[in-house]
């Protein structure tokens, strides 16, 4: 298969040094401002994860599935950390929502036409993990649901040498809610805007006297509709988890989740250039209209601690997805007549991954070491068809649906089986925590064997791919640190053609004030990816022919002020098509991604209000537009801004009443088009929730 179209975008570079001396005087002000806040000293709950991520939105570590873990000041690249705290306060629902706020993150790119998970991370598409296991690329993949996830850990950058297959411009994993050594919970119930009512759990404690045992299960159920005619937006999920703790050395958790989707956004699109209403008008086809989801996973989680610095621990997981959709799609106009076609596709999906690695500390001297190494083996099995066809025209002012199809003709239908192998190695050197080298190399064995079931056809393609990182980290203090980084990633282009490559330089500088609950980032970096695959006009033929460079900036901040709580970023990218075949793009901005991204939200709590604490938010997202293609000439959306705000409110201790709204003020714009149709952006969003813990 042949990867989406170029994704990064063109931008001038004489105002990043201008930039990182704006981030430079933001820092102290930042400090300056706080009065009464804590940093917490021990990362170890919130690096993997624990009780501390329900309470701040300020993380200080990372567990990216053990394979890279520590202090967010001693990693030599640039990562953010969506908290469950923070998710929880701005009500975020989707993983797109999740990452509104993140520095370097663009989202929503096919507006209405929303089947995946759509963000770029730095211009390029995203690959996704969960405890540091692969999931794939967002786009084409199963849309997650944020309630199953303790926080969410965005890496920029190339990450193949720790993670394996990704892009360049960063990957995303999610981390799992586990048990916990306590007894805790929460219940709540929401209603919102398109008859949506929602009931969800989340809850667990000690199953026997000693502790050894922990269970928590998870849960939700919507049942709901969305902006457009015909949509739906149902869906049950359930989550069980069980810990055995035998001793403090040793630990094994079982996690099962099923997620079973019935959410159909799409409105089929509209007229290229008009200006409909996403509530009233369809020109899809109601009797055929369906995205389904419905898949289980099953997670083990092993760690074991041998003592005199050496641990193990091991993840593995295994997944059975299925998924289909079907809709009538606007095929451009003919005057008063709006032309449609069929487009349907439904695929199963079977795999196996497993990693495992041994890590070993030591101290020599003044330096301390830490070295992992470790194994991943997966397999999977997947199946897809595909069907397109024409469908019966509509009048544009008065369409009359015609009900759905007897067939839609099949254009693809293929098997295709994965097998992949990969080794690695990571290694960082402390010199007194003063001067921190890190290096990781990994390399992987990928064997695709695809069939064409139409053409009775099999191709087979053989990948071996060596990436690599180095990084350095200079701690000023210890409460600021620089670093320098090169990382290598690598994906797969499908059989017959060389993978596509990217590799990475950044510089940047983090920045914890002692005492204050607080952390700021500013990263200048130089990526490209190489070898993307692209069909040749002459040969007609897919060939490795692409190349794309990205520079830019990111800057963000996240403290907890007092009474207030921050959230803001800005990111800033130049980025070409470099090489393109002789299609003629080069020197275009790429599709999809947007010079300039800037957020910011901020809440403050009033407390001991009456019954009990206040708190109310308000956040802004700027876009600075982005075409629709590589060509430049298809359209493009313009700059736009969009409003979310929240407030909630304690009736007692336990019970809080909140009510958060995205695109508060309802703005409007085409998030791709330009072709055959237009497809909007999501209108505004209302949500009450009450909700109890214990």
């Amino acid at each position: 298969m042949s990867l989406p179209a170029f994704t990064p975008r063109r931008i001038g570079r004489g105002p990043l040094k201008s930039l990182l001396l704006c981030c430079t005087a933001m820092m102290p002000a930042a400090a300056i401002a706080q009065d009464a806040a804590y940093r917490l000293d021990d990362i170890t709950l919130q690096a993997d994860g624990g009780a501390s991520d329900a309470q701040t939105i300020v993380a200080t570590g990372i567990s990216a599935g053990g394979k890279l873990t520590g202090d967010l000041l001693d990693i030599p690249a640039s990562v953010s950390v969506v908290t469950s705290q923070e998710i929880k306060q701005r009500n975020a629902d989707t993983v797109e929502e999740v990452l509104n706020y993140t520095a370097g993150a663009s989202t929503d790119s096919y507006g209405a036409d929303d089947r995946f998970d759509y963000f770029t991370l730095r211009g390029f598409e995203a690959y996704t993990y969960r405890d540091g296991l692969t999931l794939g690329a967002n786009f084409g993949g199963v849309r997650e649901e944020p309630f199953a996830f303790e926080r969410v850990e965005v890496f920029k950058g190339a990450n193949s040498a720790t993670f394996g297959i990704s892009d360049p411009g960063g990957s995303v994993n999610y981390v799992t809610k586990t048990p916990r050594d306590e007894k805790f919970g929460e219940a709540y119930t929401q209603i919102g805007t398109n008859n949506t009512k929602e009931v969800g759990v989340d809850f667990g404690d000690k199953l026997n006297k000693d502790g050894t045992l922990t269970y928590r299960f998870t849960g939700l159920v919507r049942d709901g509709e969305l902006e457009y005619p015909y949509s739906k937006n149902d869906e049950v999920f359930a989550m069980g988890g069980l810990t055995w703790r035998p001793s403090d050395a040793t630990e094994l958790t079982l996690v099962i989740d099923h997620l079973n989707r019935d959410y159909v956004p799409g409105s089929g699109g509209f007229p290229v250039g008009g200006d409909y209403d996403r509530s009233d008008v369809f020109y899809g086809e109601p009797d055929y209209n369906f995205r389904s989801t419905d898949r289980t996973n099953i997670s083990l989680m092993a760690k074991h601690d041998y003592g005199n610095g050496l641990k193990f621990s091991g993840n593995l997981r295994y997944s059975d997805d299925e998924n289909k959709f079907g809709y009538a799609y606007v095929a451009g106009t003919d005057g008063d007549t709006v032309n449609r076609a069929f487009f349907a596709s439904e695929g199963t999906t079977e795999s196996f991954i497993a990693d495992v690695h041994l890590s070993y500390d030591a101290v020599i001297g003044n330096v301390g070491s830490t070295t992992l190494v470790g194994l991943e083996f997966s397999h999977s099995n997947d199946a897809d068809k595909r069907y397109f066809g024409g469908a019966p025209s509509v009048d544009i002012s008065n369409p009359v649906y015609t009900g759905a199809p007897d067939s839609v003709p099949m254009y693809a239908n293929l098997e295709t089986e994965t097998d992949g192998k990969a080794i690695y190695l990571q290694q960082e050197l402390n010199w007194s925590d003063k001067v921190i080298a890190s290096f990781g190399l990994r390399h992987d064995w990928i064997d695709v064997t695809e069939t064409n079931n139409l053409s009775a056809s099999v191709s087979e393609s053989d990948i071996s791919a060596t990436t690599g990182r180095f990084g350095l980290t200079y701690k000023i203090n210890p409460d600021v640190s620089i670093y320098g980084s090169f990382a290598q990633s690598v994906v797969p282009a499908g059989t017959g053609v060389e993978p596509e490559e990217g590799e990475q330089f950044e510089i940047g500088a983090k920045w914890r004030p002692a005492g204050r609950n607080a952390m700021f980032a500013a990263s200048v970096y130089d990526l490209s990816k190489t070898n993307i695959t692209r069909t040749n006009p002459v040969t007609n033929l897919s060939e490795a022919i692409g190349e794309v460079r990205v520079r830019g900036i990111d800057l963000e901040a996240k403290a907890e002020i007092g009474a207030y709580d921050l959230t803001a970023s800005y990111s800033y990218l130049d980025a070409e098509i470099v090489e393109n075949g002789t299609s003629g793009n080069v020197g275009n901005t790429p599709a999809l991604v947007s010079s300039q991204l800037a957020s910011i939200w901020a809440s403050r709590t009033w407390e001991n209000l009456g019954r009990g604490d206040l708190t109310a938010g308000v956040g802004v997202r700027y876009n600075g537009g982005y075409f629709f293609d590589d060509s430049n000439t298809a359209g493009e959306t313009g700059s736009f801004v969009v409003v979310d705000a929240a407030v909630s409110y304690d009736l007692s201790e336990q019970t809080t009443l909140a009510v958060s709204v995205t695109n508060l003020f309802d703005e409007k714009h085409t998030s791709y088009g330009g072709f055959y149709a237009d497809f909007y952006s999501p209108g505004r969003e209302i949500q009450a929730k009450l909700s109890h813990s214990w």
